[in-house]
């Protein structure tokens, strides 16, 4: 079991099968002590309702998927998303459990649950994302009141949260080391990527209204012997949108596992984010992986990555489509040097998802003791002196 004993129940926006990051890493790591229920959001198609439960093989965590008719009113998810929740609990028998929230959303059908505690991971602000739910808000402030604890993925979402809540802790955005340090080693090179010529320069992650495709466009043009390699499933957005430039390549997502293969081949990597409200608070993941893999990063003005990455040199910023394109020309120029190489290590050494993991159930711990102390002190504590009053004019 998980050192604090109860199953965790998670609610997700994002699917287990999507990209992997955060709630898989953490939840992966959950899973090696304990049952872990995932429970994603409705799929609508068919005609009937049912709920589907896989076990993911690597990980063990348990998958849930609920599948309700095509023609399903979005008034009626939450009472259909109650039932599903009262027969996963009744045939998995889950009784002493922590309730996980990545969706605010959530709150709308988990009303009538009874969790020993109450964890809101919040990893972007999802009101600002493009084809957002109404309610959003609403719905995190009344997640914001239920919550024991409230977990943040950057230093943005913290400095936004932290008023909100009485116990909000920052978690920035951690990384496998081994994993993508394996693109330092001698692999394969992707069939799909052996045929693009150098430089090449990439970007692994989701492509959506986050992503700035005129700078795309703009370095395509610029320098048209480079290669722009995108890796990474296309939401939100239609894919005749992105660029079409003989130097740049969409390959589409690919598994984690094969992730350090590609990077491996790459020059640069780039975080191309646009500056809008979707990105306003965001923490990309891919900063400490592509460091991990030993790959120069050039980034557009995101808070989270010049706080601390371009602060401490560690990644270089392009302010306006020309300085990022001078960025980029100058990391492949510089290639890897030595002093970097070793203040990314240094960086990297405080980084992991199994510290994170450490110190996130360090504090369902706390909690979880202290609740059960009050409790006691509650079921133990003398009755107050009106009511001893009363019972013993009644003896």
């Amino acid at each position: 079991m998980n050192s604090f004993g109860q199953d965790v129940v998670c609610f997700s926006h994002l699917r287990w099968g999507f990209v992997f990051q955060r709630p898989q890493h953490l939840m992966s790591r959950c899973a090696k002590r304990g049952r872990v229920f995932f429970i994603e959001e409705p799929v609508m198609e068919g005609d009937s309702a049912r709920l589907q439960c896989a076990t993911c093989s690597q990980t063990g965590v348990h998958v849930v998927t609920p599948f309700f008719p095509r023609n399903t009113e979005r008034e009626s998810v939450p009472t259909r998303m109650r039932e599903c929740l009262k027969d996963l609990f009744r045939q998995e028998r889950i009784q002493d459990f922590v309730a996980w929230y990545y969706t605010p959303m959530a709150i709308e059908f988990t009303d009538e649950l009874t969790p020993a505690l109450t964890v809101y991971d919040c990893m972007d602000e999802l009101s600002a994302f493009a084809h957002a739910p109404t309610g959003m808000l609403a719905n995190e402030n009344k997640l914001f009141q239920q919550a024991n604890l409230v977990f943040t993925g950057g230093l943005s979402l913290y400095e936004a949260k932290c008023s909100q809540h009485p116990d909000v802790h920052l978690f920035p955005s951690s990384v496998d080391r081994a994993h993508f340090a394996r693109a330092m080693e001698s692999i394969d090179e992707p069939p799909d990527q052996s045929s693009v010529p150098h430089p090449r320069i990439g970007y692994a992650g989701v492509i959506d209204e986050r992503m700035d495709l005129d700078l795309l466009a703009f370095l395509a043009d610029s320098r048209p012997e480079w290669h722009i390699v995108l890796l990474g499933p296309v939401v939100k957005i239609n894919v005749d949108d992105i660029p079409s430039r003989p130097n740049i390549h969409l390959l589409g997502k690919k598994p984690y596992e094969e992730l350090p293969a590609y990077l491996s081949g790459w020059d640069v990597a780039l975080l191309p984010f646009a500056q809008n409200d979707a990105t306003r608070f965001i923490s990309p993941t891919k900063t400490p992986e592509y460091l991990a893999a030993d790959l120069p990063v050039v980034s557009t003005p995101i808070r989270d990555v010049e706080r601390p990455y371009g602060k401490l040199g560690l990644v270089s910023i392009g302010r306006t489509h020309r300085e990022f394109l001078e960025a980029v020309e100058q990391q492949l120029l510089d290639g890897r040097p030595a002093e970097w190489r070793t203040e990314v290590d240094s960086f990297l050494r405080a980084l992991s998802w199994d510290k994170t993991w450490a110190e996130m159930e360090r504090l369902i711990c706390r909690d979880l003791d202290r609740s059960q102390r009050e409790s006691v002190q509650e079921q133990t504590a003398p009755l107050p002196i009106a009511k001893r009053r009363v019972s013993v004019a009644h003896v």
